[in-house]
């Protein structure tokens, strides 16, 4: 049997390994965490299916744009069930040549993991703008805590 920290390492490890792929640009490595059928929901809403469609779109993007770094803070990383994990995460994105986030592209992100062949995959990765319309404090909070990480 397998304890509850040993797990909620083994999905912190894979949600790190996404990070640290987007950040050195590696689409090939990063599709390669998902499922064959696994899901990306980006920023602007768009979604891409299946781990080759994911990679692809990852190299159009790398290609046509210089992106930002990710930090992050995971908040949570919870058991669904034996073979299922959620985890979430605040992010801020330090865009290329600057040393300070754009408060514009903090953002909440989601990772549903599954265990497959005795291996952790990812099913699902949701990115959504944290942006707290009407709230201002809260997204002030936000980007003063993820600037501890710079």
């Amino acid at each position: 049997m397998t304890s509850t920290t040993s797990l909620e390492n083994a999905i912190r490890a894979l949600y790190e390994q996404l990070i640290d792929h987007w950040n050195k640009r590696k689409p090939a490595a990063y599709a390669a965490l998902f499922t064959d059928d696994g899901t990306v929901i980006g920023f602007d809403g768009s979604v891409v299916d299946g781990a080759g469609a994911i990679e692809s779109h990852l190299r159009q993007i790398f290609a046509d744009h210089m992106t930002a770094r990710y930090l992050t803070i995971i908040r949570e990383i919870r058991l669904l069930a034996p073979d299922v994990a959620l985890l979430r995460a605040v992010v801020g994105m330090v865009p290329p040549g600057q040393s300070d986030i754009n408060p514009a592209a903090n953002a909440i992100q989601s990772l549903v993991a599954v265990k497959r062949d005795g291996g952790w995959q990812i099913a699902l990765f949701h990115n959504t703008p944290a942006q707290f319309h009407g709230r201002p404090e809260l997204a002030q909070e936000l980007t003063d805590e993820l600037r501890t990480l710079l």
